[in-house]
């Protein structure tokens, strides 16, 4: 199993957060998080979707801290001051990371977490593309289970296998829906 910090811009979008979750579900990642990196992701959400309400994204958060018991992570908060990153908003992140001694940290912004900061701790900022591709390459049978289960879990509307592809196309997800394009019978 992998441990991954997913940061707060690939909690934003829901097909993109549902499908890393469900990935979760599979067993193939230990996802993990913190309250600093909920709040990134509720804030932003409701800036740039005033239609929502906090008590539904809050609804997100609780279901997503009862299902996978170790986010968020505490205990790390001591580690950020030390830290140096391009954008010092994002030390936290790279904190939780240390921290739980996850390989992983998956995210939109790679240039905040440049390699050679994050050489040292062991740690790769991955694309959510990238990340799941290597996923692929090690269990592709769990990640088409959990990208069938997600396409499935889609109620208000369900989706087509195509149509669930083009939304997974809209989230950056090029690699990804390549391989899932060659197995769309299984999803």
């Amino acid at each position: 199993m992998t441990d991954a910090v997913y940061d707060a811009c690939v909690l934003h979008a829901a097909p993109l957060r549902d499908l890393l979750l469900d990935i979760a579900t599979e067993g193939l990642v230990r996802p993990y998080w913190s309250e600093e990196i909920h709040e990134e992701w509720i804030g932003s959400l409701l800036r740039r979707r005033p239609d929502l309400r906090r008590e539904s994204l809050e609804r997100i958060r609780r279901w997503m801290d009862a299902r996978f018991e170790n986010g968020p992570a505490k205990g790390y908060e001591a580690l950020v001051p030390t830290l140096q990153l391009p954008d010092p908003k994002d030390r936290h992140v790279l904190a939780v990371a240390i921290h739980v001694k996850a390989k992983y940290i998956v995210t939109l912004n790679l240039d905040d977490f440049p390699d050679t900061v994050l050489q040292p701790y062991g740690i790769a900022a991955l694309s959510p593309d990238e990340f799941v591709r290597r996923l692929i390459q090690t269990n592709p049978k769990r990640v088409l289970q959990a990208a069938k289960r997600h396409r499935l879990d889609l109620t208000r509307p369900s989706k087509t296998v195509d149509e669930y592809l083009a939304t997974l196309e809209k989230q950056e997800l090029t690699k990804t829906v390549a391989f899932l394009r060659e197995h769309k019978d299984e999803i």
